[in-house]
């Protein structure tokens, strides 16, 4: 319970805060308690650095209190600027002359010093009255890191007030509204995808001034990608276009007023733009390594995988995994072969980019042969290489468990190199696998589904072409034979037809000839 007053009362503050109006000055300078006459006076502040020892009579309490705060000065109520506001109190004595107040800019190391001098004619009637001294012609700026010093005049040691001080920054809802350099501007956009521009509007910014606009890549800064404008403060539209070359999640718009340290506003409408992002892998061939660098600050597990022909999965290779969220991935010894691929996953989903499917690179193939007894593995392989192979049982889509004795087999210079495997192998389940040895990252392919019918389908195909050769030699013996005797019908035919019989006569005498000559065989 004592938890949630706790953070009740920091919304509280922290809101107040927010909400807090600075007071306002009209005219910035010195001011002292009714009855003393006091005047300052610009210093260096070396003359009053070194510091000499305390009298006796003097306290080390002699300056009381400072209390710092941030005062605002408006010229015609818009032109506004912050001023520090110093109040100082301390007893007067006789060995005190006037007080040193500096100001120090941590951020910059710069610093302001003033002197304040006491007449000495109510100094000596006042002697042992509290004083209190108001200062504040010293302009800071938003959000100022400030360490302020309030020393006497002789400076003695160890008679010094300090304080640290923080400037109000553009949250503050009277600060946001009246101070120039936190008139960010608002941006509103539209892109043009075929172009690849994007056009940028500007509004609620600084009247008549001038005002940057340029695209940049959000790391931990933004960082300039080229595309950069000036939109004139005179000009009536505030309006510009800018070129981009890729849509990235971390693409954003950023503008601000054309003024000294003025607040930035920033647009990144692109977040959920990260198809470019996996499109940015190398390869070098001499040292046979594969990178990708992000162009953006994204969280990503980037694996090697195998991408499989039935269904176009891609099946991660063993120890490839890592997280990278702004540093380049690299694979060493990485295998060419088209199969070979990288997979980015982030909390939207799974993106593979294959940089070897264009067979630009060498790659290598793998066939089977079915002998009597045996199965020949053949490699083909552009490039030198070492090989892996043995039979396995197809576990799992990503598994192949071994069922027996690996052979080892060099190939290279695109001449195919083999390998026999004793016994018969076949099998819905049973693949022949094989992989590079000489990487650090190969894809293992596997010849599946390898049917048993195999090492005899060569005999049952000779014997299919002689039965097919036989049926047509018969045909054609056949189709000579009708052939023969119809011409000689028809050649019998012409000559009878010349010594006036009929067809029919002709026909059957023919038949009759041919009934006598067969009885006289017997």
């Amino acid at each position: 319970m004592l938890a949630v007053d706790i953070q009740i009362l920091l919304v509280i503050i922290l809101g107040t805060t927010d909400c807090q109006i600075i007071p306002r000055i009209e005219e910035c300078g010195l001011s002292c308690s009714q009855g003393f006459h006091c005047k300052s006076k610009p210093s260096t502040g070396i003359f009053n650095s070194f510091c000499r020892d305390a009298p006796a009579s003097l306290s080390s309490t002699v300056l009381k209190s400072m209390k710092l705060s941030t005062a605002m000065k408006c010229v015609q109520g818009s032109q506004c600027s912050l001023h520090l506001n110093i109040k100082g109190t301390l007893n007067l004595d006789e060995n005190i002359r006037g007080l040193e107040i500096c100001s120090l800019s941590v951020d910059v190391q710069q610093s302001q010093c003033v002197n304040v001098r006491f007449s000495r004619k109510t100094s000596n009637k006042l002697l042992g009255r509290k004083v209190h001294v108001q200062f504040n012609c010293f302009e800071v700026n938003v959000a100022q890191h400030i360490y302020v010093t309030m020393k006497t005049i002789p400076n003695y040691c160890e008679v010094k007030l300090s304080q640290e001080y923080y400037v109000e920054d553009c949250r503050n809802n009277d600060v946001g509204k009246h101070i120039p350099v936190c008139f960010a501007g608002k941006l509103d956009y539209n892109v043009d995808r075929v172009r690849k521009t994007i056009s940028v509007n500007v509004s609620d910014f600084l009247q008549d001034q001038d005002y940057y606009v340029r695209l940049c890549h959000k790391w931990f800064t933004c960082e300039d990608v080229g595309s950069f404008a000036l939109i004139k403060g005179k000009e009536s539209l505030k309006s510009t276009s800018l070129q981009y070359s890729q849509l990235l999640p971390c693409l954003c718009i950023e503008g601000w007023s054309a003024i000294p340290d003025a607040r930035r506003t920033q647009l990144c409408p692109f977040k959920n733009d990260t198809k470019a992002l996996w499109d940015r892998i190398v390869y070098n061939p001499a040292t046979q390594t594969l990178a990708w660098e992000p162009a953006c600050p994204v969280h990503v597990t980037v694996n090697l995988c195998r991408l499989t022909k039935p269904n176009e999965q891609c099946v991660d290779l063993q120890n490839s995994s890592t997280t990278a969220p702004e540093k380049q991935v690299k694979y060493s010894r990485v295998d060419t072969h088209p199969r070979l691929c990288m997979k980015f996953t982030t909390k939207q989903g799974s993106w593979v980019r294959c940089p070897f499917a264009h067979g630009n690179f060498p790659a290598w193939k793998m066939r089977i042969a079915a002998r009597a007894e045996q199965t020949q593995v053949s490699f083909i392989s552009q490039t030198k290489a070492q090989f892996s192979v043995l039979v396995c049982n197809k576990a799992q889509l990503s598994s192949c468990n071994s069922v027996g004795i690996r052979h080892s087999v060099s190939a290279g210079d695109s001449h195919p190199t083999s390998v026999n495997i004793s016994g018969e192998i076949c099998g819905s389940q049973v693949c022949i696998q094989s992989w590079r040895t000489d990487v650090d990252y190969s894809v293992p392919l596997q010849i599946c589904d390898i049917q048993c019918t195999l090492s005899s389908q060569s005999k049952e195909d000779d014997e299919n072409a002689v039965r097919i050769m036989l049926l047509t030699a018969i045909i054609l013996i056949l189709v000579t034979m009708m052939a023969l005797l119809g011409h000689k019908i028809l050649t019998v035919f012409h000559r009878k037809k010349h010594e006036g019989r009929s067809p029919a006569q002709i026909i059957r005498q023919s038949f009759s000839t041919r009934a006598k000559s067969t009885s006289s065989l017997h």
